[in-house]
């Protein structure tokens, strides 16, 4: 394997884990987000180890106290992989990878190159064997008012399993929209009632964050239920 590439990582363990979800943060907030920390305690509450962390450009934005754009997907993809490199693959725990709007996009762009990973040793075979699925937290179908920039080959081409779980409105892929995308038999699609990027509702549709909150986590653990 490749020398790992350093940065912030968090696990939060549980006894007795169900599995193991690896949740990468999206292009601007990092893995210490209060999105990303409220759901990985509620995943905690379900049974489920989470390993969070930062891709490097988040680490080098945080040193130098700028706005420096993500990294290019190559790099973006290898940073994931070298996370995924460090696991303790002896443990028996099931796998799953996945993230928030552009670490979700990440991660399933991993699980679409994974044999090519391998073959540069970035991520061994032992590991990639144990990841059972992908979970999508506001999945970035294209980029905000830009409709017809559409990132739709890695859920095209993907062969594990995959659950988006998206907001109904969502400017970066709305549930209209992806209704008329032509994706994988093995993705899943969970859309919220009238939920943004972060899943967040309007007061006046009568349903809550919270709400939305606990219907994406009870989504995700029938997900990995199924699956692993």
């Amino acid at each position: 394997m490749t020398e790992a590439i350093k940065t912030f990582k968090i696990l939060d363990q549980v006894e007795q884990p169900k599995a193991l979800f690896v949740f990468a943060h999206g292009a601007g907030a990092d893995c210490e987000h209060s999105f990303m920390r409220e759901f990985a305690e509620r995943l905690n509450e379900q049974g489920i180890n989470v390993l969070r962390f930062n891709f490097s450009y988040m680490e080098v934005r945080k040193a130098q106290g700028n706005r420096r754009p993500p990294d290019r997907m190559p790099k973006l993809l290898n940073c994931f992989a070298s996370i995924l490199d460090d696991l303790d693959v002896s443990t028996s725990l099931p796998i799953f990878i996945g993230g928030k709007s552009m670490g979700s996009r990440v991660a399933v762009s991993l699980a679409c190159n994974s044999d090519e990973l391998m073959s540069k040793g970035l991520v061994s075979l032992e590991c990639l064997e144990k990841i059972k699925g992908v979970i999508c937290l506001g999945y970035p179908f294209h980029p905000q008012k830009s409709p017809e920039k559409l990132r739709l080959s890695p859920l095209q081409n993907i062969s594990k399993p995959v659950l988006v779980v998206q907001g109904e409105r969502d400017a970066l892929g709305s549930e209209i929209e992806v209704s008329q995308y032509d994706l994988t038999a093995s993705c899943q699609l969970k859309f919220l009632p009238d939920g943004d990027h972060s899943l967040k509702p309007r007061v006046k549709s009568g349903f809550t964050h919270q709400q939305h909150i606990e219907t994406a986590i009870n989504t995700i653990m029938s997900f990995i239920d199924e699956n692993k």
